[in-house]
């Protein structure tokens, strides 16, 4: 159950992660850096688009179509295993970010902070950030290696074709 639960996160990570990838960027004053404080910049909302989520297809994108890409069952075994090892490893990750993020925001809520404590915390979130992107990159590569071109062709017909979410700005929330 607890797997199925990380493989649920993950995949709505990944599908969150698309999603917002596939975003035209907002017309508008040219973007400026994020304000002091980590407070969102009101002249662009949106992160810029992801120039690898067209070349790439979301587990659960592929799970859900396994019987109309007709994968085999070697495939299906192999996605599966790898999507429960990523997933582990993931919620391995997520704790981790977290515990330095406290650390970060304990060393940030001084009246006064020490720039160099400060940075050197910054780069052990940002390692683990980074880490995350890898093993979502890896993950997909690997899945989209298993997959032969015909059933890439099917997906990448599924996925250009995806309904925009709910509250995106061609898709406004009723």
């Amino acid at each position: 159950m607890k797997a199925l639960i990380a493989v649920a996160f993950i995949a709505a990570f990944v599908i969150a992660t698309v999603v917002v990838a596939q975003q035209p960027p907002a017309p508008g004053p040219a973007p400026r850096p994020p304000q002091a404080g980590g407070m969102p910049n009101p002249n662009h909302p949106h992160p810029p688009p992801d120039p690898l989520a067209h070349l790439l297809f979301p587990p659960d994108l592929i799970m859900a179509h396994a019987r109309q890409l007709n994968l085999t069952e070697e495939q299906k075994q192999f996605m599966r295993a790898e999507i429960q090892k990523t997933t582990a490893t993931f919620q391995d990750l997520q704790w981790k970010l977290q515990d330095q993020m406290e650390s970060l925001h304990e060393t940030m809520k001084s009246t006064s902070v020490n720039e160099q404590q400060a940075l050197a915390q910054l780069d052990k979130v940002l390692d683990i950030e980074r880490e995350i992107k890898r093993l979502h990159i890896g993950l997909a590569v690997r899945l989209k290696n298993r997959l032969t071109p015909e059933q890439q062709e099917e997906l990448h017909k599924w996925h250009d074709h995806q309904p925009p979410m709910p509250g995106h700005p061609e898709n406004p929330a009723p």
